[in-house]
C-alpha cells in the first residue's frame, strides 16, 4: 500500500514539473503607443524561437487602444493584422472591463480576438501567482 501511495506522488510530481516545463507569459501593456509595436514585435520573437510558450497579453488603461476597431500604429498600419496573426498562434490578449467602464467604451467598439477580463492588475498578479513570467516592454 505505502509503494502505492509512493508511485502516485511521482506520477503526481512527474504530471506538474511536465506542466511547468512550458514556458508560460503574460505581457502587460497599459500604453500602446509605447507599448503595443514592440510587444507584438517581442511576441513573434519568442514565439519563432519558442513556438510552444504560452502567452497572454493583459491591457489596461491607454494599453487598451491598439486592440479597437482601426487601431493603427505611428507607420499608419492597422494593428488588427499582427493581433490576429499572434491569436493564430495560440496568444490569447485580454482587455480590462474596468478600464472600459472608467472611458465609456463598449466591447463591440474592438477587434474579434479581444477578450475581456473584470481587470487587468488582477489578471496579471493571477497569473503571476501562476508562475507566469511578467514582461512589460
Amino acid at each position: 500500500m505505502k509503494f502505492l501511495r509512493w508511485i502516485s506522488v511521482a506520477l503526481l510530481l512527474l504530471g506538474c514539473s511536465l506542466a511547468w516545463s512550458q514556458d508560460r507569459v503574460v505581457y502587460h501593456i497599459n500604453d500602446s503607443d509605447v507599448q503595443a509595436l514592440a510587444a507584438l514585435r517581442n511576441i513573434r520573437n519568442q514565439l519563432d524561437t519558442e513556438p510552444t510558450t504560452k502567452i497572454i497579453v493583459v491591457a489596461h488603461a491607454k494599453g487598451i487602444d491598439f486592440l479597437m476597431e482601426g487601431a493603427k500604429d505611428k507607420n499608419g498600419s492597422l494593428y488588427a493584422g499582427p493581433v490576429s496573426a499572434m491569436k493564430n498562434r495560440g496568444v490569447a490578449f485580454e482587455v480590462c472591463q474596468i478600464t472600459l467602464k472608467t472611458r465609456n467604451l463598449k466591447e463591440d467598439q474592438f477587434i474579434p480576438e479581444a477578450d475581456f477580463t473584470p481587470s487587468g492588475v488582477v489578471r496579471i498578479t493571477k497569473l503571476q501567482n501562476q508562475g507566469y513570467a511578467y514582461v512589460k516592454p
